[in-house]
């Protein structure tokens, strides 16, 4: 039977039909967790503490969401951390894994990613952002550039960055934008997109620039020189 997904804010979809399995050593905060996604219509149909049991629970119920905290994901025998969420992705790769974590390390991101995490969120996140990245994952309104794009579509390149940082010409522009001191609203009806999708940028322009807020993005974009470009300098090839 084909899923009905119900028009949220802006015609996103909302999370009504879509079940979850939510998993964290501590009760009280799988608690404050199934409260939130409840508040969002996403229905959890499974908690658990253990990683054992998480693993059944996915295998058992085939839930659309797998939202685990990264502590939770335990080293399998031979001592891979991510190998468990890719043997339940392996079993159902429709299922959206997204991961909470208090671990900033872009390494260890790249790993979750490596083993198919979809989503990986910091546990400081805000409630609503965190609601956001779950609609996100099932939304896909937003497309990154491939290698198959073209050179008209490919990342802008800041080399005067050590090793150089990779952003899209769309990221350019918010985090000039933001440096310049526009809040997310003022951003959203300026580039005519919602505030969640402002939100998704912010977080992966974060991710890239290994910062943590903001307030040391826009200063990164002033110390690269990045609020000295021209617009023909990031134009598209």
């Amino acid at each position: 039977m084909a899923r009905k997904t119900k028009g949220g804010p802006f015609g996103m979809s909302d999370l009504s039909a879509r079940t979850a399995v939510i998993v964290d050593r501590h009760p009280l905060w799988l608690d404050a967790l199934q409260a939130l996604l409840e508040r969002h219509h996403l229905e959890v149909v499974g908690r658990a503490t253990l990683w054992n049991d998480a693993e059944r629970l996915a295998r058992e119920l085939n839930p659309d969401v797998l939202i685990v905290n990264s502590a939770a994901v335990v080293k399998d025998g031979d001592g891979r951390p991510w190998a468990p969420i890719a043997r339940i992705k392996q079993l159902n790769p429709a299922v959206k894994c997204i991961v909470f974590s208090e671990d900033e390390h872009r390494d260890e991101r790249e790993r979750a990613f490596a083993a198919g995490v979809d989503v990986y969120c910091d546990k400081r996140a805000e409630p609503d952002d965190f609601a956001a990245a779950i609609r996100q994952a099932f939304d896909h309104s937003i497309f990154f550039a491939t290698a198959e794009s073209g050179q008209s579509r490919a990342p802008l390149r800041l080399e005067n960055t050590a090793g150089g940082v990779d952003l899209t010409k769309r990221e350019v522009e918010i985090l000039r934008l933001m440096a310049e001191g526009h809040s997310n609203s003022q951003l959203a009806q300026m580039l005519w997109v919602t505030e969640q999708t402002i939100k998704f940028h912010l977080s992966n322009i974060y991710r890239k620039l290994e910062v943590a807020n903001r307030t040391e993005a826009s200063r990164w974009a002033q110390v690269h020189g990045l609020l000295d470009l021209h617009e023909q300098d990031l134009a598209i090839a």
